[in-house]
């Protein structure tokens, strides 16, 4: 008897974790068709529900302003939910809206704090983020060796602005001894 009781949560666990994917492929499909008023009422029900990455999706949707009114604090609210969750797409969104003052009033110690958390993932964007977050001060000390650091693991990633970021520092002699070569420039 309690192998059949076992199974059967088993099974309705299973069942649950199936609607939800079905759930969220309907509402991806919605808004790949441009239906985003679907999408987001779909969206919603999951986020609702606990889904980080419908979660995400209604936060982008509110952002942007499909299927829902452009609503800053209501994006807000879904990002943090998802980031919260750990999703790095979700942190890196908080930080650039604390970074930016989108929404939000601007606080760059907010701003590196989601951006450390999507940067420790491995976001692309967020480490280079951080990187100016470091070379600039803004919200934490000016630090150079951090900046190298974080735009160091977002060239590694091919990003273009980290790649150019670091060549201006090696050209600066930021952090690091002053190294023309590595910028392409030439002394006359």
């Amino acid at each position: 008897m309690n192998r059949c009781v076992v199974l059967l949560v088993t099974l309705f666990a299973l069942s649950m974790v199936s609607l939800v994917h079905a759930g969220l492929e309907d509402a991806e499909f919605a808004y790949k068709r441009g239906d985003y008023v679907k999408a987001a009422k779909e969206f919603k029900t999951l986020a609702e529900q606990g889904n980080a990455e419908a979660q995400l999706k209604l936060g982008l949707m509110y952002d942007e302003g499909r299927g829902v009114p452009k609503d800053q604090p209501e994006a807000m609210k879904w990002f943090l939910k998802a980031a919260e969750q750990g999703m790095a797409e979700a942190q890196l969104k908080l930080g650039l809206m604390y970074d930016e003052g989108h929404g939000v009033p601007k606080d760059y110690s907010k701003a590196v704090k989601w951006f450390l958390k999507a940067a420790d993932q491995g976001m692309t964007e967020a480490q280079y983020n951080l990187g100016l977050m470091y070379h600039e001060g803004e919200g934490v000390p000016k630090d150079y060796s951090e900046a190298m650091k974080w735009l160091s693991y977002a060239a590694e990633q091919r990003d273009a602005s980290a790649e150019y970021n670091l060549g201006v520092m090696y050209a600066r002699g930021e952090g690091v001894p002053q190294d023309l070569s590595c910028t392409g420039a030439h002394v006359v």
